[in-house]
């Protein structure tokens, strides 16, 4: 860890945040002054009211530097609670400027947040992690075994297809165990988690862990923010409002998300490719990792992310050359990367048709902002397995670190804090949630064939009176 001398005043402190100080010895900033500080070389933000220097941490901080760019400037004890164990508290020392928030508040839904995180953690809940890892990766391991003999010890073109079947539903599988182990929820150590993403994400699915780490972290941050959130970004294929018609700036990739007249096409009819693109979206899985990983961007633990993406592209292509024919291959495939389509299709329903925003997260609405860009899939207990306990997306989004055992139980807890402040709770089942998001799409989609005929002026306006 990097440390801060809390005793030196930083060059972009003004006098007035140096003379604002109370009897009580303590040093005094404002909120607006804090926003000041909110530049990669230049990153403050503050935590329970005390502020802290991040901007070299944030270059080595274990969820990455996004995070912590997206919510510069602000207050941001929700989020740090969200996403951190007790242990961590103890590194915020060597970064403390020394300065506090004179107008610190903290809201009752916030208090009430912080007050069930206290109360799960005291119960042991972030650490029992059940014996569901265990059950899946034998369901797993009969699965892969299952697909290997269909392929190598017989004849039959269905039985062929039923192992390429077998095969989408073990990356489904594996898929719920890397976001497992990408929280943290997995195994018991962090060395170990980060072993279980790398072996059974690349090596395994051949998607990178550092990949979903470096995507996921930001989504959660920034939850259904059009321009922050990069699971809202598919333009030219998708796009699930029409403020997307303006052509934002990413802030994620960096890049204009450019509606161009290719885009408007394809929106245009996204209400009647969204399954077929949802069918083979793993191809756009794995070309995302290869472009991270063969970039110059600073990736973690970048040589075992290549090196297990490389032994996903030897295994992999050796299995289906196995079989007979290139028709039976290209079929095999296609029918595995189907039935992975399903969980692309459940990915998409817990956010797709729920309210989206223009602009950066906001530290002090974290519960709120969870809220409404969530949807959860109403299921009986015995589906959990097929879900992986992400059909409680409102649940896992607040308590991210919390094993997907627990999801079911804190439901009703959940929902009663939702209806004490007010605040959305949006449960539906999977057939609900897919005519809903066919329904935000089809919306979308006829208001892309209308811009040739707004003018920019009423484009904008629409914009900011439509949700997603």
């Amino acid at each position: 860890m990097v440390c801060e001398d809390s005793t030196m005043v930083s060059p972009s402190i003004s006098a007035i945040e140096v003379l604002n100080s109370v009897a009580d010895g303590k040093k005094y900033i404002t909120s607006e002054e804090l926003k000041k500080h909110n530049k990669p070389n230049d990153l403050w933000i503050s935590i329970q009211g005390k502020v802290y220097n991040v901007t070299e941490w944030a270059k080595q901080h274990p969820g990455g530097d996004i995070p912590l760019l997206n919510l510069s400037g602000q207050d941001v004890t929700d989020a740090f609670i969200a996403f951190h164990p007790g242990t961590a508290w103890a590194h915020l020392n060597n970064l403390f400027t020394g300065y506090h928030l004179s107008d610190y508040h903290v809201s009752e839904v916030s208090r009430d947040y912080r007050k069930l995180v206290s109360e799960f953690s005291k119960a042991g809940m972030f650490d029992k992690k059940g014996h569901g890892v265990i059950y899946s990766l034998i369901f797993v391991s009969l699965l892969l075994s299952a697909t290997v003999y269909g392929v190598l010890y017989t004849s039959s073109f269905w039985v062929h297809m039923l192992s390429g079947a077998l095969l989408g539903l073990a990356w489904m599988q594996i898929a719920y165990l890397g976001h497992d182990a990408g929280h943290y929820q997995m195994m018991s150590t962090r060395g170990w988690n980060k072993f279980a993403g790398i072996f059974i994400g690349n090596c395994i699915t051949g998607i990178s862990i550092a990949w979903w780490k470096w995507t996921h972290n930001a989504h959660h941050i920034a939850c259904n923010s059009l321009d922050y959130d990069p699971d809202l970004q598919h333009l030219p294929m998708l796009a699930v409002s029409n403020k997307l018609f303006t052509s934002l700036t990413s802030v994620f990739y960096g890049r204009q998300l450019t509606f161009n007249p290719l885009a408007r096409f394809f929106v245009s009819y996204q209400h009647y490719t969204y399954y077929p693109i949802m069918a083979v979206a793993r191809v756009n899985l794995y070309l995302q990792t290869l472009l991270l990983l063969f970039s110059k961007r600073k990736v973690p633990d970048k040589g075992s992310n290549i090196v297990g993406t490389l032994i996903f592209w030897t295994w992999f292509p050796l299995l289906v050359s196995c079989l007979p024919n290139w028709g039976e291959r290209v079929a095999f495939v296609l029918v595995s990367f189907c039935v992975t389509g399903i969980q692309h299709v459940q990915f998409t329903l817990n956010h797709f048709a729920a309210d989206v925003y223009v602009g950066p997260p906001k530290g002090n609405d974290w519960f709120e902002k969870q809220t409404a860009g969530t949807i959860d899939i109403s299921c009986s207990s015995w589906m959990d397995w097929f879900f992986g306990g992400l059909q409680f997306q409102l649940e896992h989004h607040l308590f991210p670190r919390l094993p997907r055992c627990h999801l079911r139980s804190i439901v009703p807890i959940v929902r009663e804090l939702c209806k004490k402040h007010d605040l959305p709770y949006v449960s539906l089942s999977f057939y609900d949630a897919n005519v809903t998001t066919l329904k935000t799409l089809r919306t979308a989609a006829l208001e892309a064939r209308d811009v040739t005929n707004m003018n920019p002026q009423n484009l904008v306006w629409e914009a900011f009176n439509t949700h997603g």
